[in-house]
């Protein structure tokens, strides 16, 4: 089925290729919108959960657009073979550079100068809040999902392609670190959450943790809501939400708390008094 965007964001463009109909009827591409491309050897596996709640929404809206392209399809031989046994010995099987590049070839076909290459990887650098930003106001990315043991260096180099980790541990393969890495990205897109303020006020967005939060009802559990939230005394309720944000950074995040406490100058003494 196909249902055209509610909005007009520019001239569309068709390209063949295998992927959910549902939210991506015909791999369309809309001229100018931010598009997240995923190499992947599971293009069913999109979109996943970004195609429900507010994603979903402008996803469908198209606020921002997903392509897929099929690893399996660029594979060798009979089978469509993708990987092969590590090159010295060992365990486990690695992703060809040669049918990696093809696949990478097929979405640099589609895709604006400037759309960066990322590889979600456990050795690579870590993903943060400042990285989401920066690649939700630029055209895009593709994102290269690994499977098996990893992938040829030979095609990581060749194409330039960037290692981010989204945290110190190993999944089965790059789809799940993938939809991570769009979700936190696709929702500073401009009016794809519909609240911008609420972006402003979340973890990180000012190099500290998010203060505690509380809703009706009043009391529950014998647990009440803090009586400064109460009091209507905005002035008030910004400083404790703030004294909040710095004391549990300090407590959970203490590499977060050292730069923030750097980058305003604050005296260690301060610590102190959280």
């Amino acid at each position: 089925m196909s249902d055209a965007p509610a909005r007009s964001h520019g001239r569309k463009s068709i390209s063949a290729a295998v992927g959910p109909r549902e939210l991506m009827p015909a791999q369309e591409t809309l001229a100018g919108v931010w598009c997240a491309q995923v190499i992947t050897l599971f293009p069913e596996a999109f979109p996943g959960v970004l195609g429900l709640s507010l994603t979903g929404r402008g996803l469908k809206e198209g606020l921002w657009q997903l392509r897929t392209v099929d690893l399996r399809r660029h594979g060798e031989g009979r089978h469509r073979n993708v990987d092969d046994t590590p090159a010295g010995g060992g365990a486990g099987m690695v992703l060809r550079a040669d049918v990696l590049g093809r696949a990478i070839e097929e979405a640099r076909a589609t895709a604006p100068a400037g759309r960066p290459l990322i590889a979600p990887s456990p050795r690579g650098t870590p993903f943060t809040q400042a990285r989401a930003r920066a690649l939700a106001e630029g055209p895009g990315v593709t994102l290269i999902c690994g499977r098996f043991e990893g992938v040829d260096q030979r095609a990581l180099d060749h194409y330039g392609v960037e290692e981010v980790s989204i945290g110190d541990f190993v999944l089965t393969g790059g789809e799940i670190a993938a939809m991570a890495l769009i979700d936190a990205t696709v929702r500073l897109i401009p009016r794809v959450l519909g609240n911008q303020a609420s972006v402003e006020e979340e973890s990180f967005s000012h190099g500290l943790l998010e203060h505690p939060q509380y809703t009706r009802p009043t009391v529950w559990q014998g647990r009440e809501i803090p009586e400064i939230l109460l009091s209507g005394h905005h002035a008030r309720i910004t400083e404790w939400r703030q004294a909040e944000a710095e004391r549990l950074t300090r407590k959970r995040r203490p590499d977060l708390w050292r730069a923030w406490r750097e980058a305003h100058r604050r005296n260690p003494e301060d610590d102190r008094e959280l």
